[in-house]
């Protein structure tokens, strides 16, 4: 069968000579449009990516690396879908400009939600849709794909479950979690670069940003889906239930945390003590906050924990933490030497702060030596104490060798006593 035969068996004719001149000018704009793009994604697209990475961009940004390529495919959707709707095109015509739209939106759209984080299998599912629509909306419209879906599906009580349905939740979910993210990284880059607020604040912030963003995209998908909120009753009823059983230490632990945020007893940077570890604040988060020790381990501790058991905080008002260093001396050293070397070893430590200065105390008048304490202060508890005693101790060593200053040891002095012999005329013990 030929093509001509083809044609007419499907119900279409061959294009007339004024409709091949206009699908040849047609191509040849789409080809133009086409190439727009492409000046556009090299010119503009650093540009977009640099103003991006200055307003916008988080840790592991992955939008600033693809924008080149989204100016690309969206300038080159934008110019074809004005150029689609700036004639009345006929169907030879319209199909070329058709696919190349679609195809650019469909790319641009996977460029888009790849680079916020989404699922490649969303992204994918959102451009075939996208490009589906697109190009049927140019060759013939929507309206035969709407009644078909429509078509499929059954009825519950008044309502009407169709995949007409799902594929509009579908493309309405996807592109609420894609704007979401999209809102989330512009309102955390704006509030952590806010110079009127400290990090506490800004952490705070951003959390009740996030919260605000997800509440109003759930009530915007709600009302654009026409979803009633009472059929969310027994929903709710179900959710109080299940908070009161089930999710009573998750949502303990996440309004624990926005008290400790507003509160700002404990907040990131802070050195705490909890037990036996002690390690700084990296992260409050929605259930926990991550403690992170000197050995390099990150702890992660409920927020309620946190609430209500006894925390040592180092840095809660005053960042100044003071070391305590013990040190023997023996009996027979010289005492004002001794302690003058002391308050060297500790002065010459770089960590150690010079206001306030490093004391001497003698504690007590030990079995075999006399005992003192270096009390030395330092304002950075976070990079560790165990490093700043071993680096006063290392230098005492040596200071005590070149002055003679012996360090004591454990001895203990042995009397042995002769028992008297007994009289020789004393009767032998029964």
């Amino acid at each position: 069968m030929t093509l001509p035969e083809w044609l007419q068996a499907n119900g279409l004719d061959l294009p007339s000579r004024a409709e091949g001149i206009e699908a040849a000018i047609a191509t040849g704009l789409m080809l133009a449009m086409l190439g727009a793009g492409t000046v556009a994604g090299r010119v503009a697209g650093p540009r977009f990516a640099g103003f991006w990475t200055r307003h916008a961009a988080n840790h592991g940004e992955l939008v600033a690396g693809r924008l080149c390529t989204i100016t690309r495919y969206l300038t080159s959707a934008v110019l074809l879908a004005i150029l689609s709707a700036a004639w009345r095109w006929s169907p030879w015509a319209q199909a070329p400009i058709g696919l190349a739209l679609g195809v650019t939106a469909a790319l641009a759209a996977v460029q888009m939600l790849r680079g916020l984080g989404l699922p490649r299998w969303m992204a994918w599912t959102a451009a075939a849709m996208l490009f589906v629509g697109l190009f049927s909306q140019a060759v013939g419209g929507l309206a035969p794909i709407i009644r078909v879906l429509e078509a499929i599906g059954f009825n519950i009580g008044t309502r009407r479950f169709s995949l007409m349905l799902l594929v509009t939740m579908l493309v309405t979910v996807v592109a609420l979690y894609a704007v979401v993210r999209l809102a989330n990284r512009v309102v955390e880059h704006w509030i952590a670069h806010a110079r009127g607020l400290d990090p506490t604040q800004r952490l705070l912030g951003q959390k009740l940003a996030s919260i605000a963003i997800v509440v109003a995209a759930f009530f915007f998908g709600t009302d654009l889906l026409e979803i009633d909120l009472t059929t969310f009753a027994i929903f709710s009823g179900g959710l109080g239930l299940a908070v009161g059983f089930g999710l009573q230490k998750t949502i303990g632990n996440l309004i624990a945390g926005i008290i400790l945020l507003l509160d700002r007893s404990i907040k990131p940077g802070d050195v705490i003590a909890l037990g036996q570890e002690i390690g700084w604040v990296n992260k409050i988060g929605v259930r926990a906050v991550s403690i992170v020790t000197r050995d390099g381990k990150e702890h992660l501790i409920p927020n309620e924990n946190l609430m209500t058991q006894e925390v040592e905080n180092w840095s809660y008002s005053d960042r100044n933490v003071r070391v305590r260093i013990p040190v023997r001396v023996s009996y027979d050293a010289d005492l004002r030497l001794a302690q003058q070397l002391m308050l060297r070893a500790a002065a010459e430590s770089p960590r150690v702060l010079k206001s306030p200065k490093p004391t001497i105390w003698l504690m007590s008048y030990g079995d075999y030596a006399l005992e003192h304490e270096i009390l030395a202060w330092i304002s950075d508890p976070e990079s560790g104490v165990g490093n700043v005693r071993s680096d006063v101790l290392n230098r005492l060593w040596w200071l005590f060798k070149e002055h003679d200053i012996t360090l004591p040891y454990p001895q203990r002095d042995v009397h042995i006593r002769t028992a008297p012999h007994p009289p020789k005329d004393t009767p032998p013990p029964l």
